[in-house]
């Protein structure tokens, strides 16, 4: 199962790679807050290690990264976080890619998906990109990746598999809260650091 894990991640990080996405970036660089989200994955993901407590759920803020940057430059950000969360938590490599591809890739790549439903049969709205974007793909993603998680890998022993799926919605709950609320000052105040929304797309004529 490992050597399915290790060749997910390597294929996004070659599509990503592939896509050359740095080509869209501004002449000074990133947003410094895409830069400064990256830097809070790594302490995110390695929350439960860093509290000695495996009822502490990893917050996965990978929705919010992809809004922010797109899911190119999300997974090159992401490849950078599991590093940084193996060297802060002391995870083996084997733990620190399952938390790459079930924090990081997993909901990102489901949430491209919610948003292109979104983009398909909802209005072009401010608020649709909001709520449903922000917010209700990012609880989506998160849910199901995290019982994807759970139905794949399990959980720590002694910890029953319910305990675990409700802390994973708990926290998706919590994730969602922190990209609605982010998404919609973002867009009200600096829409420019959210490489996935347009004026064009998302303002009614």
């Amino acid at each position: 199962m490992d050597w399915m894990v290790d060749a997910l991640l390597g294929a996004a990080l070659g599509v990503a790679l592939w896509l050359r996405p740095w080509r869209m970036l501004p002449p000074e660089g990133p947003p410094w807050p895409w830069l400064a989200w990256c830097a809070m994955l790594p302490l995110l993901w390695s929350a439960d290690r860093l509290a000695h407590s495996a009822l502490v759920q990893p917050l996965p803020g990978a929705c919010l990264l992809v809004l922010m940057a797109g899911w190119p430059l999300a997974v090159l950000g992401m490849a950078a976080a599991a590093i940084g969360a193996a060297a802060l938590g002391l995870l083996g490599w084997d733990e620190a890619a399952q938390r790459a591809l079930w924090l990081g890739l997993a909901p990102a790549t489901l949430t491209v998906g919610f948003g292109a439903a979104a983009r398909r049969w909802l209005p072009g709205h401010l608020m649709v990109y909001i709520l449903v974007r922000g917010f209700f793909a990012t609880l989506a993603a998160d849910s199901l990746a995290g019982a994807l998680a759970l139905a794949v890998n399990g959980g720590p022993v002694g910890l029953g598999s319910d305990a675990l799926l409700l802390g994973r919605w708990l926290t998706a709950w919590g994730d969602a809260i922190i990209t609605g609320m982010l998404t919609a000052v973002f867009v009200a105040f600096r829409p420019g650091w959210l490489a996935t929304y347009s004026d064009r797309l998302y303002l009614p004529r």
